[in-house]
């Protein structure tokens, strides 16, 4: 087949990519220039040749989605600004209008150009668990018909393009994602933003990108909303998984103090049906910590070595151990002031 798959470079996008490629697919990259992102097309292109091309460009242009979805078979689309991104010049949370604008408006923009196409493709939607909101207060696993809830603007984007999705008149799928974690962690400020008591079902970005591959091609998920996770064995609390992320960094786990005790979204899914379809959790945890560790190389031993000092530029990061840290020092300044003595009534 003939695949368009936006937001090819990305952490889900590269796995997605390699999966389709294997797949014997011809693919489509649709993504922003960058110089990341052009190393990345040129290894692409060296090992699979004329089976990948690239067209670079900006889902807010109608004439960049117009020549993406030119002569396309199916969409996985996949790119979408999410919260505290680090990799493009904004963040969702700071300006969310900027990002419902290619979130939403752009999720709009290849609709509507895929419809214009004949025979129309088939799309395939990247949602999240976000959808549905904090669910710590209820009974586990979230399920696909279960109501939606967001509470942030990311969360809104994708219940708002899932609605746009249904609505399309093409063929569709929706796959929301639980942690899908990357083999090479750069945003660690995130990590601190979930209670370590929160319930968290983790999938590995290999198995994300597999699942993807095939949702594009099985005719038997056309019309569902599927919950994508790692399974029963990757159904933990977040702890266990810091700890676990931690240690295959070599960094060894961090005090509790600097992790949120706001309630997340997060919580374990019923991804039974996704896997009877599509066949894709291949790997668990301790997988994703040994593929972690050999990403990381050298730098693993390095971190082994110098861990006081890792740890501690860590926490610098985290805006609730600075706050634990204030604290602390405030409670014996206080202590140390002189107390005034009762005075005689006499």
């Amino acid at each position: 087949m003939k695949v368009l798959l936006t937001g090819a470079f990305g952490n889900i996008g590269g796995h997605t990519l390699a999966a389709l490629l294997e797949a014997g697919h011809h693919v489509r990259c649709f993504d922003i220039i960058t110089k990341a992102n052009r190393r990345a097309a040129r290894r692409v292109v060296r090992h699979y040749g004329d089976r990948v091309t690239m067209v670079w460009g900006d889902l807010r242009s109608r004439e960049d989605v117009v020549r993406a979805v030119a002569g396309q078979e199916a969409i996985v689309h996949l790119a979408f600004i999410i919260p505290k991104q680090s990799c493009v010049a904004g963040d969702i949370d700071a300006d969310p209008e900027w990002a419902r604008r290619i979130n939403v408006e752009g999720t709009r923009h290849l609709i509507e150009e895929a419809r214009r196409l004949s025979p129309t493709p088939r799309l395939v939607f990247a949602s999240s668990v976000a959808v549905y909101g904090p669910t710590a207060h209820l009974a586990p696993p979230r399920r696909a018909s279960d109501p939606v809830n967001p509470v942030d603007a990311y969360g809104r984007h994708k219940v708002a393009c899932e609605q746009l999705v249904r609505s399309s008149g093409l063929p569709w799928s929706i796959l929301r994602l639980g942690a899908a974690l990357p083999l090479r962690i750069t945003n660690l400020t995130a990590m601190f933003d979930l209670p370590l008591d929160t319930r968290i079902e983790f999938v590995d970005p290999r198995d994300v990108g597999l699942a993807f591959a095939r949702a594009a091609s099985e005719p038997s998920v056309l019309g569902k909303t599927l919950l994508i996770g790692g399974g029963e064995r990757c159904q933990l609390v977040y702890h266990e998984l810091v700890s676990v992320v931690l240690g295959a960094a070599g960094v060894g786990m961090l005090p509790a103090e600097a992790f949120s005790q706001a309630p997340f979204y997060t919580d374990w899914l019923d991804s039974a049906e996704s896997q009877h379809l599509l066949r894709y959790q291949e790997h668990d945890i301790a997988a994703y910590a040994r593929a972690m560790r050999h990403k990381l190389g050298p730098a693993w031993l390095l971190a082994r070595l110098f861990r006081p000092l890792v740890q501690h530029s860590l926490l610098a990061r985290s805006p609730y151990w600075r706050e634990a840290r204030a604290k602390v020092r405030r409670v014996p300044a206080l202590a140390a002031r002189p107390q005034p003595q009762p005075r005689s009534i006499e």
